[in-house]
């Protein structure tokens, strides 16, 4: 009984190890999230064909991917 309950013990603590690697992949990734926005608020949304031209899309790909846009480049 008394090696059961160690080997437990092991088990929990691979358990725990893992819980925090997972967790400071997340805070890691809300920090990359956080970082990407800052630098996107200054980025313009590009109208439609300027669009499909920067991502290279060809015209059959990309009419189906991208929402309509009117004259002035909004949607």
């Amino acid at each position: 009984m008394k090696t059961e309950f160690g080997n437990f013990g092991v088990l929990l603590d691979g358990v725990k190890e893992k819980l925090d690697q997972a967790s400071n992949k997340i805070d890691l990734a809300a920090r990359k999230s956080r970082t990407i926005e800052r630098k996107l608020r200054g980025v313009e949304e590009l109208p439609a064909e300027e669009a499909k031209e920067t991502l290279a899309l060809d015209a059959a790909d990309g009419e189906a991917d991208l929402p309509q846009m009117g004259t002035d480049g909004h949607r």
